[in-house]
């Protein structure tokens, strides 16, 4: 039988699945590559442990070579989660608990203020608060609130800087909020990183190897991009959106300096199905199912203020890594209670859904069009179950 990432490929009805659902679920996002939203584009649904579609289209870049099934992709914020789990394994073994204040590990932390007004902490950043973005730490470039600008001209999402020196920069900016009072999407997953680099005794890079990349064989996934896979790095039509946010294009040819806990991974579809489909596992052979059952659970209380943002939609929590659906209705795209997921700001996105027994991915590089994208995919998967 044929494989894909690992997994046994299967007629789409086989696992559940509708062969013209998908059919019609890949001719949209092929309407949209040839429509010049992105240059080329890559999806994959599974249902049951099996695979109903992975495919390819479009090109690699602008005036490209066809798209390939191996493409490397930057997935920006699809890194996150990966990073969390490999803290939630340290937590595992008794080596990071996320009660511990940030301070423990980042003294500079633990003088941290919040506004302008520079007003003193109520309580110290947690270990909880940097995986569940309840921290108060923010990005320069999702609003224009004068923290956020302050942050922006800072430059810290940037993988040339020295992480230490990075930190330090980081801690003596305002937080936009006390911690523990709002879901705010930034820096904190970063700033996880560090501390799963303290905690561990070695780089990012190695500890993610070592833990998850290796065990999960997903051998293209890297901060970095091997001079011999170059040809397969998947190019947008451009990076104006980036480059005025300030975000790292990510062009590295060898371990950057910074290995961005946040955004730094480049991955293919095949390594992060192997991602998903440990997930959809229940967390073997990285995490213990009741660890991985807390990191999809809303850990978003209802005093929490959330940022106004498209990445959070009403009926929808967040849990330690991953967004989690809450609610069946409310939401503006289908989908089931329990269904946990995340995207990058090129476009990128997948979805683990326990109830339906299902995982999906797409690979894109179009900024501009991330939520136009991230819309078609998760109608179109609703669309793909008969």
């Amino acid at each position: 039988m044929q494989e894909f990432a690992g997994l046994p490929i299967a007629e789409p009805e086989a696992i559940g699945l509708s062969t013209p659902g998908l059919e019609r679920f890949v001719g949209v996002i092929a309407r949209e590559v040839a429509q010049g939203r992105a240059p080329g584009a890559a999806l994959m649904v599974a249902r049951g442990g099996k695979v109903g579609l992975a495919r390819a289209f479009g090109a690699l870049g602008p005036d490209g070579p066809p798209m390939p099934l191996d493409a490397l992709y930057r997935v920006y914020s699809m890194t996150k989660p990966i990073v969390t789990v490999a803290a939630m394994a340290l937590v595992e073994e008794g080596r990071l608990f996320l009660t511990d204040p940030l301070s423990k590990y980042l003294p500079a932390f633990k003088s941290a203020t919040v506004g302008m007004e520079r007003a003193a902490m109520r309580r110290e950043i947690t270990i909880h608060d940097l995986m569940r973005h309840t921290s108060g730490l923010c990005y320069g470039f999702t609003g224009a609130s004068p923290v956020q600008r302050e942050v922006h001209a800072a430059g810290l999402i940037n993988s040339s800087r020295d992480p230490d020196e990075a930190m330090t920069a980081l801690a003596a900016l305002p937080l936009m909020h006390q911690p523990g009072t709002a879901w705010e999407y930034g820096l904190s997953t970063d700033v996880l990183g560090r501390v799963v680099e303290i905690v561990a005794g070695a780089a990012l890079g190695e500890v993610l190897r070592e833990r998850i990349l290796h065990p999960l064989g997903m051998s293209d996934t890297a901060f970095y991009t091997p001079p011999e896979k170059i040809g397969r790095r998947a190019e947008p039509h451009g990076f104006a959106m980036l480059d005025g946010a300030g975000v790292d294009r990510m062009n590295h040819t060898a371990p950057p300096r910074f290995e961005m806990a946040g955004t730094g991974l480049m991955s293919t579809l095949a390594d992060y199905a192997r991602f998903c489909a440990m997930l959809a596992r229940g967390g073997a052979p990285v995490l213990g199912p009741r660890t991985l059952a807390l990191m999809t659970s809303n850990h978003i209380s209802p005093d929490m203020a959330i940022q106004d943002t498209p990445l959070m939609p009403p009926g929808h929590g967040f849990g330690l890594g991953f967004a989690v659906r809450t609610h069946a209705g409310l939401a503006p795209t289908p989908g089931a209670v329990g269904d946990f997921f995340w995207g990058g700001v090129a476009g990128t996105a997948f979805v683990v859904s326990p109830a339906l027994d299902m995982f999906a991915i797409l690979m894109v590089q179009a900024a501009e069009y991330r939520e136009h994208f991230r819309n078609l995919f998760r109608n179109g998967l609703g669309a793909s179950l008969l």
